[in-house]
This record gives structure tokens, C-alpha cells and sequence, in this order.
């Protein structure tokens, strides 16, 4: 089975090796203390096109923060991991634009369909972004400026299915006419592993791909295709089901002594009619609402320059 992933750290932990050395790709990893437990965040950098190839990714740099149970996290906890994350978003869009001009203008997209819940990521953050272009047109850009924000405009453009437009041509219509320093898009991913299922951010400055994690390949939104930069946040919410059997089957055959090539041709002959199902845990809406709130606040921080804590 062509297992799929959309998050570049398990795209590198497949390869075999010390952590899956790859030529023109590095990782690194942190583990961030907090009150109560921690967190981790990984960085994997494909440097040139060789990585490229061998990833079946873009150049450039893709984090990922594998959170704790969000709703065991005390309130210092939170701030923390939310502060992370928006430092991580700063960080990015400071390698490509000039965050200490005057006027910097933030275009925010939600991808997805709201009326799915393992896809309604997207939306969901744009519901609670704070959103200030209106302020620039009913009290001039020296208001933004008093209270230290960037100018915010946000959209969540639906799927195809619902509008018959690519997000891409959506996305680009209103870049045209907004002209952002920087665009934000949101959405949905799929993972290889049940334990990043709700649990991991990936954030990237390469942009995103609708769809990829799915099979269901739609026009990226890139740097490349808007020629403005493009930050893709990201949370797996659904797995491939074919891998979770392919997985324990493994595990229990191979107990019995079986070779590897032996438990991979059985697995991929009894298993290949399950690549097309997906599926994700019983309290994904409590998950897309707190992870949503979670990317929101760290969208927010990271707009309206407010000090890390």
C-alpha cells in the first residue's frame, strides 16, 4: 500500500537508518518543559532537490509540535505552548518578510469544509481569528499601529465540491486585491501514526497542498502559485484505516517468526482495497475545537506582536 502522510517528520522517521538519514535532508528535535509535562518539536529542513525527491516534499522548513493533552494543561501551560507555536509562525515569516515595517498586512485562509467535522479545521480558526482590515478602513492605519497589530483579513473558501473554485483561485483573487505581506492558510491533514491523530501542528513555510494526505490532490497554494510567501499550519485529523490493520497485523505476524518481505506481501495483497478509507477518533469535534483555538491564539499573538512569553 502507498502510505500516505502530509506531515514531513514521519515522511523522515520512514526512512531507514539513524532517524532516516537522507542526503539534503536534516532533523532536528527539542523537547520544551513545561509546569506540567512537556512537549516536543521537531524540525526537518529539505535543503535541495535531492531531499526533495527522496521526501516527495518542497524545499523548505517543516516544524512539527507533538502537544500533550491540551485539556490537562494548566493555564501557564497553554500560554506557553501557544506562545510556541506563534513563535514558530514569527520566526518563518521573519526569514521572508519585514515584520518591523510600518504596515504589515496578514491574509489569513481557513481550508476545508466546515460541515465535516475531521475537515473543518480551517474554518473553525478563521472563526476565531481576530480580524482587523475593517479597523484600516473606518479609523486609518495609524490605529493599527497605536495598538502594535498587523492589518488581518481572513476567509475560509470552502472545497470545490461546495463552489466549483479551487481554494487556489479564491485565495489568489483576493491576495490580488488585498495585497498581503504574507498569506496563513489553515487545513486539515492525514498521518501515518494513531498517535499524532489530534496531537501534532505542523508548520511550514512551503505552503500547503489540499487534499495530498487523502489522494484527493487539489491546486497548492504556494509561494510559487500567488507569488506572495505562504505559511501552511496544519493537524492531522484522520488516518489512512488500511495502515492501523496493516500495522497490528504486521506486529502479530512477525511474532510468529515471519520475515519482513514474508508480512509485507501478505499485508499489501489483503489490504490494498482499504486505501481509500479513512478514519478518525470518536471526539474529533472536541479536538478540531481545541486545536482550532489553540492555532487561533497563536495566529493572534503572532499578529498583534504581543511579547512571548
Amino acid at each position: 500500500m502507498d502510505i500516505r502522510t502530509d506531515l514531513a517528520v514521519e515522511a523522515k522517521e520512514s526512512f531507514e537508518g539513524d532517524g532516516g538519514e537522507i542526503e539534503g535532508v536534516t532533523l532536528k528535535k527539542k523537547t520544551v518543559g513545561l509546569e506540567n509535562g512537556s512537549f516536543e518539536v521537531s524540525r526537518v529542513c529539505v535543503l535541495n532537490e535531492e531531499g526533495s525527491r527522496a521526501m516527495g516534499k518542497p524545499i523548505g522548513n517543516y516544524i512539527s509540535i507533538d502537544t500533550p493533552d491540551i485539556d490537562r494543561l494548566s493555564e501557564n501551560d497553554y500560554e506557553r505552548l501557544a506562545n510556541e507555536v506563534a513563535h514558530i509562525i514569527k520566526k518563518l515569516v521573519n526569514c521572508h518578510c519585514n515584520l518591523n515595517k510600518t504596515y504589515f498586512r496578514v491574509f489569513v485562509a481557513g481550508l476545508g469544509n466546515r460541515c465535516i467535522t475531521a475537515d473543518s479545521l480551517g474554518p473553525y480558526v478563521i472563526d476565531n481569528v481576530f480580524i482587523t482590515r475593517h479597523f484600516v478602513k473606518e479609523f486609518g492605519g495609524s490605529f493599527l499601529a497605536k495598538l502594535n497589530a498587523c492589518e488581518v483579513c481572513g476567509i475560509a473558501p470552502g472545497v470545490m465540491a461546495q463552489t466549483g473554485m479551487e481554494a487556489l483561485e479564491i485565495v489568489k483573487s483576493i491576495a490580488g486585491k488585498v495585497k498581503p505581506d504574507v498569506i496563513v492558510v489553515i487545513d486539515a491533514l492525514a498521518a501515518r501514526s494513531i498517535h499524532r491523530i489530534n496531537r501534532t501542528i505542523q508548520i511550514t513555510d512551503t505552503g500547503i497542498n489540499p487534499g495530498s494526505g487523502v489522494g484527493n490532490h487539489r491546486m497548492g497554494l504556494s509561494e510559487k502559485e500567488l507569488g506572495i510567501k505562504v505559511i501552511g499550519i496544519g493537524v492531522p485529523t484522520v488516518i489512512e484505516a488500511g495502515i492501523i490493520v496493516r500495522d497490528r497485523v504486521s506486529e502479530v505476524m512477525g511474532s510468529f517468526g515471519l520475515d519482513v518481505d514474508e508480512v509485507n506481501e501478505f499485508v499489501n495483497s489483503s489490504f490494498s482495497s482499504m486505501e481509500n478509507m479513512y478514519v478518525t477518533t470518536k471526539d474529533v469535534d472536541e479536538a478540531v475545537e481545541r486545536m482550532g483555538e489553540l492555532i487561533a491564539k497563536a495566529v493572534n499573538i503572532f499578529t498583534h506582536n504581543e511579547q512571548e512569553k
